[in-house]
């Protein structure tokens, strides 16, 4: 029940460090959105693979994380300390989760440089599998 194909939607989001990112402002690469909890379990187990996977793909593509379902900021800021996150980490307070069906955690999904989804996965993903799939 993923959204495919068209474009991300057009949203303005928060990010932990109090800055703003328009997901319009990520064309001209490919991006990977990983869309989190901080209660997630699995998504605890995939986070070190997003930081390899943002240092694999350096400057060829934006890996971005969306943490979602949280009741309070502190939260997400607990999970990113617990986790030793590295990579951008935007607050959805807007339901871009719910806007692109996501229901489960971990969710991905692979934008092209346009800016239009090329595809999702949901569950535990390899660092190989996530770059692979951001990149080509």
């Amino acid at each position: 029940a993923h959204v495919r194909g068209g474009p991300i939607p057009a949203v303005t989001l928060k990010a932990l460090d109090g800055q703003t990112v328009s997901l319009e402002s990520l064309k001209g690469k490919p991006t990977l959105l990983a869309f989190w909890a901080p209660w997630c379990t699995v998504c605890e187990t995939e986070s070190r693979n997003l930081g390899w996977a943002r240092s694999l793909v350096g400057d060829r593509a934006n890996v971005i994380s969306v943490a979602t379902s949280w009741e309070q900021p502190s939260q997400v800021t607990a999970y990113t300390q617990r986790n030793g996150v590295d990579y951008p980490v935007l607050l959805d307070d807007s339901g871009l989760a719910d806007s692109l069906h996501i229901s489960s955690f971990p969710t991905v999904y692979f934008v092209d440089a346009q800016g239009h989804i090329k595809g999702s996965v949901v569950g535990y993903t390899t660092t190989f599998g996530l770059v692979l799939r951001t990149l080509f």
